[in-house]
């Protein structure tokens, strides 16, 4: 009698120890089986990328457009050939997407970048017209963000810009 029901109790551990992470486990009852809280060491707000595009060759200007949630920063250059794409406006520190901190002194540091017609392409090898092959980009501030800011220098590969607040 006493064989029959460790092998019943034996039998039915073995069974409910296979239900994993269900409350029928025998391993868990006891605190055991604890599941561990998801852990990673990835800061808040991500991880700051960094941007592999070229500075921009030629900065022309820079002007403030006023937007409902606060300003937007309006930058245009001309670069030396057609075809540049993927052209934005980053901060010179990196930083994590979406966040814009100042210096100690108050200016905000950005760069154009972008990136240029690779070699083998028709555009690669065709001269820009500044008339009509003026590239644009914008970014967006929000107010709590331009308070925080005294000015804005732009810098590209051959010069900069700077505009106040």
């Amino acid at each position: 009698m006493m064989t029959r029901s460790i092998a019943i109790l034996l039998t039915a551990t073995l069974g409910l120890s296979a239900c994993g992470d269900s409350s029928l486990n025998p391993f868990r009852w006891f605190g055991g089986g604890r599941r561990a809280g998801p852990t990673t060491l990835e800061p808040d707000g991500g991880y700051a990328i960094g941007d592999r595009r070229q500075s921009f060759p030629h900065l022309l200007a820079a002007r403030w457009e006023d937007v409902p949630e606060g300003r937007m920063l309006v930058v245009s250059g001309v670069a030396p050939t057609k075809g540049w794409w993927d052209v934005a406006l980053v901060t010179e520190e990196v930083m994590p997407a979406g966040r814009l901190r100042a210096g100690p002194d108050g200016i905000l540091r950005l760069r154009m970048v972008g990136s240029p017609p690779l070699p083998d392409q028709p555009e690669a090898r065709m001269q820009a017209d500044p008339r009509v092959d003026t590239i644009t980009t914008a970014l967006t501030i929000t107010t709590p963000q331009l308070a925080r800011l005294r000015g804005i220098v732009i810098s590209g590969a051959s010069n900069s810009l700077s505009v106040s607040r």
